[in-house]
């Protein structure tokens, strides 16, 4: 379904079909909604089993990881607004290399975003067994929020690498004649 990205400056020919790997490594793909998934679900399986032996010696959960990932999110979000801008003329150019690394962190970030989303669901399901007690009703609103906060810095995440996807000539020509575009 997706090809992966080529960057804006590319100077080595590109056919469409794959070909040779660059310099370094394979191309990196787009992440898929099914790898997040799968992620997230094994993360909450392992901290809900994980939990079973342990939760009574852990100190409550904190809420601060609710603002962190908010934080995250809010940022990734305007970045991945402002590159598209740029790669789609408005605004100064951006460097090849950059869009890269920006692919990259939103990749790791939505990899990672899973993860945490998995582990406050496990912890969740844990919990929502007992919020009669005062203690599992603490971690399970610190644990709700946490899961609400990595799934919206999943969608950050994934909107930025969206946003990473130089347009082709086929992206172009689908623009109505009126609609802002790029002036080369």
């Amino acid at each position: 379904m997706y090809g992966g990205w080529t960057t804006p400056c590319c100077t080595r020919p590109h056919d469409g079909h794959g070909g040779p790997f660059p310099p370094g490594g394979a191309q990196m793909t787009p992440t898929r909604v099914r790898t997040l998934v799968i992620i997230a679900v094994v993360a909450a399986a392992g901290s809900w089993l994980l939990l079973r032996p342990v939760y009574s010696v852990l100190p409550p959960l904190p809420w601060t990881g609710v603002p962190a990932l908010l934080l995250l999110a809010a940022a990734e979000a305007w970045s991945g607004r402002s590159l598209r801008a740029r790669l789609h003329g408005r605004g100064r150019p951006v460097h090849p290399i950059a869009v890269a690394r920006m692919a990259a962190l939103a990749k790791a970030t939505s990899l990672a975003a899973a993860l945490v989303g998995g582990l406050a669901a496990g912890l969740l399901l844990y919990v929502a067994a007992s919020l009669d007690k005062p203690a599992y009703r603490a971690d399970a609103y610190a644990s709700a929020g946490t899961l609400v906060s990595a799934v919206i810095l999943v969608l950050a995440a994934l909107y930025l690498e969206n946003g990473c996807r130089v347009p082709t000539p086929d992206d172009q020509a689908d623009q109505p004649p009126d609609a802002p575009g790029p002036s080369r």
